[in-house]
């Protein structure tokens, strides 16, 4: 199956460069492109992509308010894209309220080229893209200087199972399935179940936001290893 990609960015080279890239791969077809986001979110409701690489900074509308924009359309709109924010900075505010909004991760401009082709591919296969050591600091530097933790949310957590708890903290402190499944002594796919099923029970779109629901609940506290 190809995936369907349009590329949101201010600079047009960035652009070319990125849309060079993914179109010689066999599974990735990029099917447009955009200037800022406004023009982005017009592009990804008439191609309907299942990935939109989003830059952070832009004029007209700034990635930020376009990831809003393609994950909580209006009434009517029911394409929902996985987006993957582009940033110049490996911790950087609006990323981490895309993530909240729902974006599936984020990658830096300058990575290599074989780490923008995997994330396409990790976020369109449903995962969310964050590396563990950037996982532990982004969250953790914005839960310690603003986040308070959320009754509703604690709330929530009492219908987890005690095993379903243990794995949302280990996801939380950057653990991928493989780790948690060493972690914990289990097998990977019965990892993969448990977060299934925290996903649901919380109401959470992906690994992403299950981080950003562990940090505001109060289940893990920054500094905790």
């Amino acid at each position: 199956m190809t995936i369907r990609v349009i590329i949101v960015d201010d600079q047009a080279m960035v652009r070319a460069g990125f849309a060079a890239l993914l179109a010689a791969q066999s599974d990735i077809d990029v099917v447009g492109e955009a200037p800022d986001g406004k023009k982005g979110v017009e592009v990804s409701r008439s191609t309907h992509p299942d990935v939109v690489l989003m830059d952070v900074r832009m004029p007209e509308m700034d990635g930020l308010a376009a990831a809003r924009a393609l994950l909580d359309p209006p009434p009517g709109v029911v394409h929902l894209p996985k987006v993957l924010m582009l940033t110049t900075f490996d911790v950087d505010d609006y990323v981490y309220e895309a993530l909240r909004a729902g974006a599936s991760g984020f990658l830096l401009k300058d990575a290599p080229p074989a780490d923008l082709i995997s994330a396409v591919r990790v976020v369109a296969s449903g995962e969310a893209l964050l590396a563990p050591s950037v996982t532990r600091r982004l969250i953790a530097d914005f839960a310690k200087q603003r986040l308070a933790p959320r009754k509703d949310q604690s709330l929530q957590l009492n219908g987890l199972t005690p095993r379903e708890t243990e794995v949302l903290v280990l996801i939380a402190r950057g653990l991928s399935n493989q780790e948690i499944a060493e972690r914990l002594v289990l097998a990977e796919q019965t990892v993969k179940t448990h977060i299934g099923r925290v996903l649901s029970k919380l109401g959470l779109r992906d690994r992403a936001q299950a981080v950003i629901f562990a940090y505001e609940s109060g289940l893990v506290t920054p500094g905790e290893q």
